[in-house]
């Protein structure tokens, strides 16, 4: 039927949305979720909806519409080029999650469109803050951070509480910030040609193992204070535990890449992100499960 394929997603537009990559970016909706006390479920659901299925897809597809990669991404090994139709899609996801918001609070529509302004900036040509090391990595630590606990916390508290604890605001920055820059690890190339100079790049391959292990103890430190502080022992013992498998391919990657370089690989990477997403998801999860069913 003539114009029916313009209905149709496209391969490269399903494939640059990259909706599995949510799954990486979820242990902080679990984190937050896990320091609430009553919760509204139905909200909960929807809050979850609109970060991992519009949201963040449509942030990706901004990115790769912008970039027009022809080396390895995150989550795809062999991307494929944008075509318009992947711009239109994103600004519908972006506009939804935008009306879909208010439902939950004006608040948490106005967080939702901020972070996805920082989204836009971090990659749009005119301004595209992922050219500058320390302005690129701040606006993702921040905003899949700090940013994004608050928005779940607020959105899915039975109350829509703005009263949003601080230190796990922290955490959960850190967290993201102590892991964001080995995501660019092996990248350095493609980026530099591309006119981007990632905080990765800056570090150098070395750098940015110590770097990583640096910040990502801070996040432990902070947990640690503010789980026990809290007086949720068994919380941060459980964090502890489920991070374990990370801690131990860090270090195991990081001999390997400090020998030789091409073992900062685009396998390694992806690897690493799926090991620390599944174990720090599953930190939470169990966190969430002890605290809201005991």
């Amino acid at each position: 039927m003539p114009g029916r394929s313009s209905t149709i997603l496209r391969p490269s537009t399903l494939q640059l949305l990259r909706f599995h990559f949510s799954f990486f970016l979820m242990p902080v909706f679990w984190f937050a979720l896990s320091q609430l006390v009553y919760i509204n479920g139905f909200h909960a659901i929807m809050v979850f909806a609109i970060l991992h299925l519009l949201v963040y897809p449509a942030s990706n597809g901004y990115n790769s519409y912008m970039d027009r990669d022809t080396e390895s991404i995150g989550g795809v090994k062999k991307p494929l080029q944008p075509t318009r139709q992947l711009l239109y899609v994103t600004i519908l996801l972006d506009g939804l999650a935008i009306l879909l918001g208010i439902f939950i609070s004006l608040y948490f529509a106005a967080g939702i469109l901020a972070y996805i302004l920082a989204s836009k900036a971090y990659s749009y040509r005119g301004i595209r803050l992922k050219q500058y090391p320390v302005a690129g990595y701040l606006t993702v630590a921040v905003f899949q951070g700090a940013v994004t606990f608050a928005l779940v916390y607020h959105g899915c508290s039975f109350d829509k509480t703005l009263d949003i604890p601080v230190l796990p605001m922290i955490a959960a920055s850190l967290l993201v910030g102590g892991f964001y820059p080995l995501t660019q690890i092996y990248q350095h190339e493609a980026d530099a040609k591309d006119g981007v100079k990632t905080l990765s790049y800056m570090l150098g391959y070395r750098g940015t193992f110590i770097y990583c292990g640096i910040i990502y103890s801070l996040a432990f430190a902070v947990l640690a204070y503010y789980f026990f502080s809290s007086l949720q022992t068994q919380a941060f013992y459980v964090f502890t535990l489920c991070m374990l498998p990370v801690i131990i391919y860090f270090l195991w990657w990081a001999f390997k890449a400090w020998h030789n370089n091409l073992n900062a690989s685009y396998t390694h990477t992806m690897r690493m992100n799926l090991i620390a997403s599944f174990c720090t998801n599953i930190s939470f999860i169990i966190i969430f499960i002890q605290n809201y069913f005991e």
